[in-house]
């Protein structure tokens, strides 16, 4: 992404050696203030380049920008760097001595203790096999030398938002996390947004997987996740989402209007999925046998869900906090029913 002519100044990589040292007394004279006037990220970022005009160039408009920036020469020096303090996020020429781009990525991914970590590989070569065996070797972006800084920037910020995401997600289900749904909530909140908030819970769900064990316990989660996509693709609209608290709660977020007719189709379909997880002999019966805390026999009942319904139909809320208690509450409510049940809130604010 370039800026607009005009409307900002643009730097290049491209230039001379000579005139890199103006470019470092300009920038010196100017990080305090552009760092004063943006919103510090704090994310660590390695610079591996072995030309040092770059790397130095780089490292300024990193630290302007809110990174926490360190600099290495080489692959090597790249790796002992790492092991010291894993960063966010590294930033590698390919040909550089002893260790080069493409080794030191490979060597990354190859060790799970830095296999996550983000790498944007900055080279000069911008041939298409050269950028294949960059993403094969599992770079996450590549970027062909002269480039201008706004788009290095506008990568390095695209890179690291997935890097958030992927980390704030479920790895059982794939669904967003706890941070992802507060956002989801927050930003329709501030919005003034029409949504309702759709709390859901599995019911003896801990007794269920203290009798058939976590994998299949795992696989009723997963499908009731694909389940839910599901309905919300039908019938919540484009807006529709779907996340996962993580266990066995989930919370759905579709328009006021659409809420209980999701709601109703959820507990449906649900209920309807639900003989195929038990043992015949258990479904023939209609319950389980599991020790309870007290270490006595107790019997359960099948595997329910109660949704607790949050909507801004009749009121708004001031943030994620009150939502969530009232869906809380309305989930509590539900829960005195027998079998999987929905209960909205209809209560004016």
């Amino acid at each position: 992404m370039r800026v607009a002519r005009g409307t900002a100044r643009r730097s290049r990589v491209s230039c001379p050696p000579a005139a890199y040292g103006a470019r470092w007394e300009q920038k010196r004279g100017s990080v305090g203030d552009v760092e004063q006037g943006s919103e510090t990220t704090g994310e660590k970022l390695l610079v591996v380049d072995d030309d040092p005009f770059i790397a130095r160039l780089l490292e300024i408009e990193l630290a302007a920008a809110g990174y926490q920036v360190r600099v290495a020469n080489d692959g090597q020096q790249a790796m002992d760097a790492v092991a010291q303090e894993p960063p966010d996020l590294v930033i590698t020429d390919v040909m550089m001595p002893h260790v080069d781009g493409f080794e030191l990525t490979r060597s990354l991914r190859q060790d799970p203790r830095t296999a996550t970590i983000s790498v944007i590989i900055l080279t000069a070569r911008g041939l298409s096999a050269d950028k294949l065996e960059g993403f094969a070797i599992g770079a996450d972006d590549y970027i062909v030398k002269p480039f201008d800084t706004p788009e290095l920037l506008a990568r390095v910020r695209g890179v690291l938002r997935r890097k958030r995401e992927m980390k704030d997600e479920s790895p059982l289900t794939g669904l967003p996390g706890n941070n992802r749904v507060q956002e989801e909530i927050e930003a329709k909140v501030a919005g003034e947004e029409d949504f309702a908030m759709l709390l859901v819970d599995l019911d003896r769900f801990k007794a269920f997987n203290d009798h058939y064990g976590f994998p299949r316990g795992d696989k009723v989660i997963q499908d009731l996740a694909h389940l839910m996509e599901d309905i919300v693709d039908e019938l919540g609209g484009e807006e529709g989402f779907v996340g996962h608290l993580g266990g066995d709660d989930f919370v759905v977020v579709v328009s006021s209007a659409a809420a209980a007719l999701v709601a109703d189709t959820i507990v449906q379909r649900f209920d309807a999925s639900v003989p195929g997880y038990y043992d015949d002999e258990d479904l023939a019966r209609g319950w389980i046998e599991v020790l309870n805390r007290r270490g006595e026999p107790q019997r359960y009942e099948p595997i329910a869900l109660s949704i607790g319904v949050a909507s801004t139909q009749r009121r708004a809320f001031a943030h994620f906090a009150e939502a969530m208690a009232i869906a809380t509450e309305m989930k509590n409510f539900t829960k005195a029913t027998p079998g999987s049940s929905w209960a909205i809130d209809r209560r004016g604010g």
